[in-house]
């Protein structure tokens, strides 16, 4: 979406830097300490396994089998999420032209439930005033822009590459009148100009007190966020500015801001990257009320973290879908998503998570779960042994006792595993995605010997739903206040459990393949 240089030169240099970890206590952490030997086995080459002849039947090495991949090529943030007339539309970063990240467009995917997806023709290219990065899609029902009632309209940042744009990121418009197959830019872009490269990622939404449209913007390096307002999403006035020190991580840059109401409260979600929950890419919110103009958080003890594993990036919420908070996340990091061993692709977005606000001892915690719309490829629920007889994809969903550490072993025959444990005295779930995993050489930042994630109980036990896919590994707690995505490249599907320490009971159903 942006300058990878600039940002894989700041992950180089914070590999030698003190950075804080993710534990309750913010523990210092030296970046080294984090990181296994890459030199455990073999460098492997990036760009994976030869590529295929004819049309993908999404059945290669490390494919997602119930996460959305476009056939072939680069993809990354999802933009312009939008509902309407019974169809989710998820656009998203995408390089038409390759499995790298550039030429920077917005391919496009459809979907009925939220889980199967169809790949769309691509909606939106580079144009004179540069490379279509991300944005928002709002309907325009009352036609305040003229084009059109029921409009589909996307806000973006046309990103100037060469010639006399060189720098800029500026915010365009285009809108759909089909319902999404095609688009018209408006012919006075920019709607908003800019002349350096940090404002960006446009989200939008209608404001009901104040009868206005609301646009948040990420500031980038810069560190902050822009709200400006419009009646008709062509003429845009500043309203705000909303900056946020943190000491201990000056280093990193906001990106792909969303503002959302919940409740008698407002959450404004933003990525970070480099210096993420642990390393690289995270996801941060805060909490507090927004008055059409201007953000005031509540005093809270930031950054609150959205996601404590490594991969959950530019997540934002779908637009039109009344009070359900629906989000969808790049599921990669930027410290090494050019080197993921993935090929015709690279590149998936996580499960779609619902998203609530809930109080925890006095304080508002941002929860999410998979939406209710698994339950369609889910098949029924069976006790889990050690052996589990799985093949495409699968949820597990463990109870386990809090009156001693219990660790948790997902491995395969070839003896690679991704395990976590169960801190009964620090109330916490620490993961360990070590070179054992899988396939992790690719690059020096992906081994990493210890996650560690809150959970928000004070009962004598905790119950976690875990799905694995071919590549990937989503653990959340019941209720949904802990989250922790992370990718794994195993040579197959983890299809053994262990489970030492607890009294624990462990059951398993699988899920079907989202592919024709």
């Amino acid at each position: 979406m942006k300058t990878r240089n600039i940002i894989r030169t700041m992950v180089a240099a914070c590999m030698t830097a003190t950075i804080i970890g993710c534990s309750e206590g913010n523990t210092d952490l030296q970046y080294n300490s984090l990181i296994d030997d890459p030199q455990k086995e073999e460098p492997s080459d990036p760009s994976g396994p030869d590529e295929p002849q004819g049309p993908s039947n999404y059945d290669e090495l490390y494919r997602p089998q119930i996460h959305y991949t476009p056939a072939k090529n680069w993809i990354n943030d999802p933009n312009g999420l939008v509902f309407l007339d019974g169809t989710y539309h998820m656009f998203y970063q995408y390089n038409p032209e390759g499995n790298g990240w550039g030429n920077m467009s917005w391919g496009h995917a459809t979907s009925t439930d939220l889980i199967h997806w169809e790949e769309q023709p691509v909606a939106l290219t580079r144009d004179a005033l540069g490379a279509v990065f991300s944005g928002s899609c709002v309907i325009d029902k009352n036609n305040t822009a003229g084009f059109g009632a029921n409009a589909m309209v996307a806000l973006y940042t046309s990103a100037g590459e060469t010639g006399d744009v060189a720098g800029k990121q500026q915010q365009s418009v285009a809108y759909s009148t089909d319902g999404g197959k095609t688009f018209t830019r408006y012919a006075n872009n920019p709607v908003i100009a800019n002349n350096d490269d940090n404002l960006r990622d446009p989200k939008v939404f209608w404001h009901e007190a104040t009868s206005k449209w609301v646009m948040v913007l990420a500031k980038g390096w810069a560190r902050g966020c822009e709200f400006y307002t419009s009646a008709d999403l062509k003429n845009w006035e500043h309203a705000s500015t909303f900056v946020y020190d943190f000491p201990n991580r000056p280093g990193f840059q906001w990106e792909c801001p969303d503002l959302l109401q919940m409740g008698d409260k407002w959450v404004l979600l933003l990525s970070v990257n480099p210096q993420g929950p642990l390393v690289g890419s995270g996801m941060m919110y805060f909490v507090g009320q927004f008055d059409g103009t201007t953000f005031t958080p509540d005093a809270l003890d930031y950054p609150l973290w959205l996601d404590y594993g490594m991969d959950n990036y530019a997540g934002v919420t779908w637009s039109n879908t009344g009070n359900r908070k629906l989000m969808i996340g790049w599921m990669n990091n930027w410290s090494y998503s050019g080197d993921v061993p993935c090929s015709p692709w690279r590149s998936a977005m996580t499960l779609p998570r619902e998203l609530q606000l809930v109080n925890i001892n006095g304080k508002p915690v941002l929860t999410q779960t998979v939406v209710k719309e698994i339950e369609d490829i889910a098949g029924e629920w069976q006790p889990a042994g050690p052996g589990l007889d799985v093949k495409d994809a699968y949820q597990l969903r463990l109870t386990i006792s809090l009156d001693k550490r219990s660790v948790v072993t997902l491995s395969n025959a070839a003896g690679e595993q991704f395990s976590f444990e169960i801190s009964a005295t620090e109330r916490a779930l620490i993961a360990h995605r070590t070179a054992a995993s899988g396939k992790t050489a690719f690059n020096g930042t992906f081994s990493i010997p210890s996650m560690r994630a809150p959970l928000f109980t004070e009962d004598n036990k905790v119950t976690l739903d875990v799905f694995v896919d071919q590549s990937s590994v989503e653990i959340f707690t019941d209720d949904g206040t802990l989250s922790m995505t992370n990718l794994v490249f195993p040579s197959a599907i983890y299809n053994h459990l262990d489970i030492d320490g607890a009294d624990s009971d462990a059951s398993v159903r699988p899920l079907k393949r989202i592919w024709k």
